[in-house]
């Protein structure tokens, strides 16, 4: 799978500089600056540190099963259309060597719930899922709630707590989302479970 972040540093010099400092102990295959331009970072066969504690679909060790590209933003703005454009370029390239399926794209804030936000909700995942690079519900009614979090589960969403499920599902698919629960919702969570329910997932290395 591929796991896209934020840096949340104010500079791409700044988010490389913690990226390679063997001291903080966090790392990221690919880092992609404001302009655009992708920087490898760790080899694609090698194990990068961008994860941390986490799941999705039953995977526990996400570190192992992954690429991580990491976005130079703060968190409180907007994604440059180049950055964008980078983004999707190499998102390809990727999918292509690992035979990764689209619906295996995923935000940090999927696999971690409890603890991650990016890359958040300024981030364009209705971009990718239009070039093919990602996915996106397709929903006319709302149904009931309760379907909600078996549904979120099935996709992916695994034993995180309900409501650190249902902020991350909307941060992702109903950014804009506020309130309780609601059959929106649930009707999005059970077409992304019929269409691309959990399957296994080896290691990428």
């Amino acid at each position: 799978m591929i796991v896209l972040h934020y840096t949340a540093m104010q500079t791409v010099a700044e988010a490389r500089a913690r990226l390679c400092d063997p001291a903080y102990e966090v790392s990221a295959h690919w880092l992609i600056a404001e302009d655009g331009r992708a920087e490898a970072l760790v080899h694609e066969t090698q194990r990068a540190w961008h994860a941390g504690a986490g799941a999705w679909g039953g995977i526990t060790d996400i570190n192992s099963h992954s690429i991580g590209i990491e976005l130079a933003n703060r968190g409180d703005h907007p994604f440059a259309a180049r950055q964008m454009d980078g983004l999707e370029t190499l998102l390809a390239g990727i999918m292509a060597r690992w035979a990764i399926p689209a619906h295996r794209i995923i935000a940090h804030s999927d696999m971690a719930p409890t603890r991650k936000g990016d890359p958040g909700a300024r981030f364009d995942w209705q971009r990718l899922a239009r070039s093919g690079l990602s996915i996106w519900p397709n929903v006319a009614a709302p149904i009931d709630p309760n379907q909600f979090l078996p549904s979120a589960r099935a996709f992916g969403y695994g034993d995180a707590p309900a409501g650190a499920v249902l902020n991350a599902f909307r941060l992702r698919f109903r950014p804009w989302a506020q309130g309780i629960l609601d059959g929106w919702d649930a009707a999005l969570a059970q077409d992304l479970a019929l269409r691309y329910p959990v399957d296994p997932c080896p290691p990428m290395a």
